[in-house]
């Protein structure tokens, strides 16, 4: 566990030292929050649903393929990445530090939401059990849509072609989620849809727990396939040492 904590600190403070992590992280925060406060005061809703109704595409699209980006494909810029797996450290200990190194910077940035149902408590009564459910369920999927990116950034040197693929695919992933896309494709092709939806899209298990039930399926789905992603980014690099 040392060598994930060496390589934790390392990473860290490497995000406090780029000026992308901070403007993606503030245009995180505001874009969010100033869509559900229009939506708070134009409907009167006094719930977090349409912020966390919002929160796979933006997660998906941008904040995460913005702060997952640099994690292998500057190690593979600077020439570092070599250096790095030669180092007397077990690969997956090297692939979890950079790993918790993200997975805290995400959870910092989702702190700065929490103003939300902050202003809630302060302006009424919200019910807390969803909000609660939409936050742990903003955890499991940060780290899904995480290891996803880390997993791609190992195959690129250039940290656009990371962002924009781990965009795309974490994108996809959200809408497959929503009800009327399955429905077209499986205009297209009968059945499939209806299989990405129940079994691939993440917005379907995301709802169930941003509503407040804890269902055990979902969480598995977010643990098994971060792990999954996880393993196999570790994999890919254990074979570029030999």
């Amino acid at each position: 566990m040392n060598d994930v904590k060496i390589i934790f600190n390392r990473e860290f403070k490497a995000y406090f030292y780029s000026p992308i992590a901070y403007v993606f992280s503030i245009i995180f925060i505001i874009l969010n929050s100033g869509l559900y406060m229009f939506h708070f005061f134009f409907f009167g809703n006094a719930d977090m649903r349409a912020f966390f109704s919002q929160l796979p595409l933006t997660l998906g699209l941008i904040f995460i393929p913005a702060i997952s980006m640099r994690l292998w494909s500057e190690e593979k810029k600077l020439g570092t990445e070599e250096l790095l797996l030669t180092l007397p450290m077990k690969t997956e200990n090297i692939v979890l530090g950079k790993f918790f190194a993200s997975f805290l910077f995400y959870l910092v940035a989702l702190a700065g939401t929490l103003v939300i149902p902050i202003l809630l408590l302060i302006l009424g009564k919200p019910d807390f059990g969803p909000i609660i459910g939409g936050y742990f369920g903003s955890v499991l999927l940060g780290a899904y849509f995480l290891s996803i990116g880390i997993f791609i950034s190992g195959f690129f040197s250039d940290q656009i072609v990371s962002l924009i693929i781990t965009s795309l695919t974490c994108g996809f992933l959200a809408l497959i989620g929503w009800q009327y896309v399955p429905m077209v494709i499986d205009g297209w092709l009968p059945g499939v849809g209806q299989f990405l939806y129940n079994y691939v899209g993440v917005t379907r298990h995301f709802n169930d727990i941003e509503r407040g039930v804890i269902d055990l399926k979902s969480i598995i789905y977010f643990v098994s396939f971060t792990i999954l992603f996880l393993y196999l980014n570790a994999k890919s690099l254990e074979r570029r040492k030999y």
